[in-house]
């Protein structure tokens, strides 16, 4: 899979001199999920049953960030590379990743068709139904549709619907932030992840007969809410279950300024300092209590152990 950056203006790039005809799906396509696929898929479909390429273009950094609206935006589900990646994996020849700033943001519509679709040879264009493109996001696939005659067909994917309502970045962060990774999961197609660096901590876990990894977390990662959750992890190519907090620790600190990730690994005691981990959610186990006694605090690890014991089980067995 071949991955082009762009600025606009595009008319000098590289990429415009070595274009070849191709289907081409449009979006931000924040996490990937199932109904993002199906925009993809379509366009890789319509690619090879007429002998196109099948290429994505995605914008980064977000709109709303360029535009001043991060109030209305969290961070992504998925960063960038990670998109990309999944890109790769649904059949993707080429991805286009066009940088958002203040100029591109005042494109108009029929400026995006004329110096940015067909200087890269787009014959068809998959977009979502809720698609908007152009300053003010003026464009719609409609317009789209008109401004693509003769010459670059559209095709406009419906919304995917799953359990009665459409699958949306917007559900996939309100089930994370409601403690539900496993719906989280069914909208994305597979559990959601975040990605981090095994840092040194105070080693309480350790001395409490649980030691965990502190995981420092990537940046650009979307954080579930606090607490505890059933989880698996992937560090130095093996995936190894276990059980994750994420919270303040407030049995031992007032105040702790920002919540923190620890996870205690089953079975496995390997010095993964300085390692990257991948964290699955899988099942959000319970809230984040103060404990009144270090007692209480172990039965409560050893009852939470158990319990993600149980759940990794069978959830590995599917």
């Amino acid at each position: 899979m071949e991955i082009i950056s762009l600025q606009y203006p595009i008319a000098d790039a590289a990429a415009v001199k070595h274009s070849k005809p191709k289907t081409l799906a449009i979006g931000h396509f924040d996490g990937v999920h199932r109904g993002h696929q199906n925009v993809i898929a379509q366009a890789v479909a319509s690619a090879r049953a007429n002998g196109l390429q099948g290429a994505v273009m995605t914008f980064h950094p977000h709109p709303k960030e360029v535009l001043g609206r991060s109030g209305q935006y969290q961070v992504s589900l998925t960063p960038l590379e990670d998109k990309v990646e999944r890109f790769r994996k649904l059949g993707v020849e080429v991805v286009y990743i066009v940088q958002f700033d203040l100029e591109f943001a005042g494109v108009t519509p029929a400026e995006f068709v004329d110096f940015v679709l067909r200087p890269l040879q787009v014959k068809r264009a998959v977009v979502g139904f809720d698609f908007t493109f152009g300053a003010r996001g003026a464009g719609k696939p409609e317009t789209l549709w008109a401004l693509g005659e003769p010459d670059i067909g559209v095709e406009i994917v419906e919304p995917f619907i799953q359990d009665g309502d459409k699958v949306s970045s917007t559900r996939i962060r309100e089930a994370l932030i409601g403690g539900r990774p496993e719906e989280a999961a069914s909208l994305l197609g597979e559990p959601y992840e975040v990605r981090g660096v095994v840092v040194r901590g105070e080693g309480r876990g350790r001395k409490l007969g649980y030691p965990t990894a502190n995981i420092q977390q990537e940046s650009g990662f979307f954080i579930p809410r606090q607490g505890v959750y059933a989880i698996m992890a992937e560090v130095e190519g093996k995936r190894i279950p276990g059980v994750l907090n994420i919270g303040v620790k407030p049995t031992f600190h007032d105040n702790l300024p920002e919540p923190v990730m620890e996870a205690h690994l089953f079975d496995f005691n390997a010095d993964i300092y300085g390692e990257t981990v991948s964290i699955q959610f899988i099942a959000f186990l319970r809230t984040e209590k103060k404990f009144g006694s270090i007692d209480e605090l172990i039965a409560q690890i050893h009852a939470d152990g158990d319990q993600a014991r149980a759940l990794l089980s069978a959830y590995n067995k599917k």
